[in-house]
């Protein structure tokens, strides 16, 4: 069994803002598996699929960014998970926008729904798929860029972003290397 979250914010009125990079790819994932959300449990929405005969579960916490870990915490406790079975997928400022960039474990850098799931589980070692958003130029100050919506002129190379970010999660899930999810995916 693998579990994906991809990070956002619940509010309908940030559904097409930078932080919500999470919660596009976790629905083109539940997509890709023929799953839909529709069920709520342990704070989080969830789609439940199954690939090569493996459970996948996706979720996206309805817990706002900042409290991302609450909701990541107790999936992984009522599934028994161990951190070689999460993949977390959010949108990264560091990053150039449309940039997908997968990693095996590592910190939370400057994104505060990453603090909340390394500070709430206690692990790092988990696989990772960050969506970039930084601007051209970066002039605005984080959080009102972050929750700011994405440009019409932006929507394809974003929407493209996530739908490459659920295919590098699904990779993982279905047990691909890492090392070969990053060569395909990184760039």
């Amino acid at each position: 069994m693998f579990l994906i979250v991809g990070l956002g914010n619940p509010e309908e009125k940030y559904a097409k803002t930078f932080h919500n990079m999470g919660f596009l790819a976790a629905a083109d994932a539940a997509a890709a598996l023929g799953a839909k959300f529709k069920k709520k449990e342990c704070e989080a929405s969830v789609a439940e699929g199954y690939s090569g005969g493996e459970k996948i579960v996706v979720a996206r916490p309805m817990t706002y960014m900042n409290a991302s870990g609450r909701a990541v915490k107790q999936l992984m406790a009522k599934y028994k998970l161990s951190e070689r079975e999460l993949v977390v997928i959010y949108d990264d400022y560091d990053l150039p926008k449309g940039h997908v960039r997968v990693r095996p474990s590592g910190s939370a850098g400057t994104h505060n729904g990453m603090r909340s799931v390394i500070a709430e589980t206690g692990l790092t070692g988990f696989a990772r798929v960050r969506i970039g958003i930084r601007p051209e130029d970066p002039t605005a100050p984080l959080i009102d860029y972050v929750l700011s919506e994405v440009k019409k002129e932006d929507y394809d190379l974003f929407a493209a972003a996530c739908k490459r970010a659920a295919e590098a999660a699904l990779a993982i899930a279905r047990g691909e290397e890492i090392d070969l999810v990053m060569t395909r995916f990184n760039g």
